[in-house]
């Protein structure tokens, strides 16, 4: 890797972390350019370097997680949903920041709703409704509940909602996902 791709690495990093601090303290809306450049201590025309703006920046930090859950769902596809579910739990709490500050932050509907979509797109192939545990039942209804569900308890779990740690959390979620699918 070059110095300068290293430098625009160490931009691209420093405005997303001041970006996640920003959401944490103040609502999106009142988040200007400026500020991310102040907070990651880059000139603005460097954050127009690399976003067109706030939403752009935004939709980008929202993309580059979710391709990696994506990531971690191909590389557990042989797995039981209890061990997979550890591995995303891992991933939640490695980019704790990250996720603590969409799920609680009042600017941040756009990242909920993605997630949401997310998890349905990834259980959808482990749903059987012309046969087994959930035959005759509607496979929308079905992945709307579970999808729901998940992203209830991943929320609970940063808000401080449930008190159980990580492990017990992820491997309580993949059984109760193993019973039903």
């Amino acid at each position: 890797m070059s110095r300068v791709d290293r430098r625009v690495q160490k931009s691209q990093e420093a405005i997303k972390n001041a970006f996640i601090e920003l959401m944490s303290e103040k609502n999106f809306d009142q988040i200007t350019i400026q500020d991310i450049a102040d907070r990651a201590n880059v000139g603005r025309r460097t954050v127009y370097d690399h976003y067109l703006d706030k939403f752009d920046l935004l939709d980008k930090l929202i993309e580059q997680h979710i391709n990696e859950l994506r990531n971690i769902c191909k590389s557990t596809a042989e797995m039981s949903f209890t061990e997979g579910n550890l591995m995303w739990f891992e991933y939640f709490e490695q980019h704790s920041s990250f996720f603590s500050t969409m799920l609680a932050s009042k600017g941040a509907p756009a990242f909920r709703s993605q997630f949401l979509k997310f998890v349905i797109e990834e259980l959808e192939g482990e749903v059987e409704v012309t046969k087994g545990i959930n035959k005759g039942f509607s496979k929308d209804l079905i992945l709307k509940f579970f999808g729901a569900a998940i992203v209830e308890v991943v929320e609970s779990w940063f808000t401080n909602g449930l008190s159980e740690p990580t492990q017990v959390v992820a491997e309580q979620v993949g059984v109760l996902l193993d019973r039903n699918f």
